[in-house]
């Protein structure tokens, strides 16, 4: 459990993901994009917490879930508007990737972007810099992305729904997170885990 860098999140003996977690651990001082697969419940989010914290990055970690709003939310909420920019936008709204300035943006379930977002994401990457909604002055910003799916991506870009330039970009270090059923193993460090951190507080 006491891992490089404080990366415990993850209880495991099993050896294969114990090198994946050394690899968290020397790709997290680094800017580039980290692309986190595996089936739902691995542990996605835990790692990209271990990379933004790992990472030395004196900004915030923020996410969000990429599956959770329409297109309209999404956009608004990535990259933020400008007052009067649609109705009900009574003010400014400063966007995640903004607000993340200095530190990490985690986009979880990427692979479920509109193409439109897709474009507007993969603009914002290359350029570091995007607009708001409605906006005409560009924003500038210091963010790293760390992007998770359970979805193969590789597939959804040959069946055309996801850009392959966006899927090259966010996949600059893949890290793949194996399922419980296959580090089994693991089950009982995992159970002690659970009773240390809870056992104290049983009734």
């Amino acid at each position: 459990l006491k891992r490089a860098g404080g990366a415990h999140e993850i209880a495991t003996q099993y050896a294969p993901l114990q090198a994946v977690l050394d690899v968290v651990a020397k790709v997290a001082p680094s800017d580039s994009a980290v692309l986190i697969t595996g089936e739902s419940g691995t542990g996605k989010e835990l790692v990209a917490h271990m990379l933004h914290r790992m990472s030395g990055r004196s900004g915030p970690f923020v996410d969000i879930s990429c599956a959770a709003l329409t297109e309209g939310m999404l956009e608004s909420e990535l990259f933020g508007h400008e007052r009067n920019a649609f109705p009900g936008a009574d003010e400014r709204k400063l966007g995640l990737m903004e607000l993340a300035a200095g530190g990490t943006l985690f986009l979880d379930e990427i692979s479920e972007l509109s193409p439109k977002l897709q474009g507007k994401l993969l603009r914002a990457l290359d350029q570091r810099s995007f607009y708001r909604v409605g906006g005409t002055q560009k924003v500038e910003v210091d963010v790293r992305v760390l992007a998770a799916t359970n979805r193969d991506l590789a597939d959804r870009v040959s069946d055309g729904l996801f850009r392959d330039d966006l899927f090259y970009r966010i996949n600059t270090i893949a890290i793949e997170l194996p399922p419980l059923r296959d580090r089994a193993v693991d089950i009982p460090v995992i159970a002690r885990q659970f009773l240390k951190q809870y056992g104290k507080s049983a009734p």
